[in-house]
């Protein structure tokens, strides 16, 4: 496994959850779509790429108090972007039950106010769980922060591609040791 040295594309997603993947503390994500993605709601569209940090709909409460403390608020998107990590998704699972996301409490960072919105919304579409192998930058890049690049989707293809060294957030033994906790549960 490994991530190419350059990408075009950004997955859109909480600063804070950017950051907890990028420092290793969580490895999955959960997603059913943005507002202005497909009927069907989200899709996989790119298995490698860029974690593009998000500040407007971050919520405190939806945050465990011990990760409360690493929020960056801003009252609107910022003009930069740092891009400071890039993701792979390496399963995608769709979650059964909420009693399975239960199982998985160690594994984010999300209280379960913020599981149930997941599950709640648009609940004829499925919930999926991605496993995702973050790699931090060794040098992170700042971007100008579009009008394309805003509102409520998933994806952001780049004006050009950045080019980037990366290492992963974990090894891989604990990678695949936590992956296989997390495949487990899942059934």
């Amino acid at each position: 496994m490994g991530i190419p040295t350059s990408l075009q594309v950004g997955l859109k997603e909480w600063d804070i959850v950017c950051r907890s993947l990028g420092s290793g503390r969580q490895m999955i994500l959960l997603r059913k779509g943005g507002i202005s993605e497909s009927i069907g709601g989200f899709e996989i569209e790119h298995r490698d790429f860029l974690l593009y940090p998000t500040f407007l709909h971050q919520n405190l409460v939806m945050l465990k108090p011990a990760e409360q403390a690493g929020l960056v608020m801003h009252a609107a998107e910022p003009e930069q972007i740092q891009i400071a990590y890039a993701g792979q998704i390496v399963d995608i699972v769709q979650v059964q039950s909420r009693e399975k996301m239960d199982r998985l409490d160690a594994e984010h960072i999300w209280t379960p106010p913020l599981i149930d919105m997941r599950f709640n919304y648009k609940p004829k579409n499925p919930l999926y769980l991605l496993t995702a192998r973050a790699y931090k930058l060794a040098l992170p890049v700042t971007i100008r922060n579009t009008p394309d690049y805003a509102g409520c989707k998933s994806w952001v293809p780049l004006e050009k591609p950045i080019e980037f060294s990366a290492t992963p957030a974990i090894d891989d033994a604990t990678f695949e040791a936590r992956r296989s906790k997390i495949l487990g549960i899942l059934g």
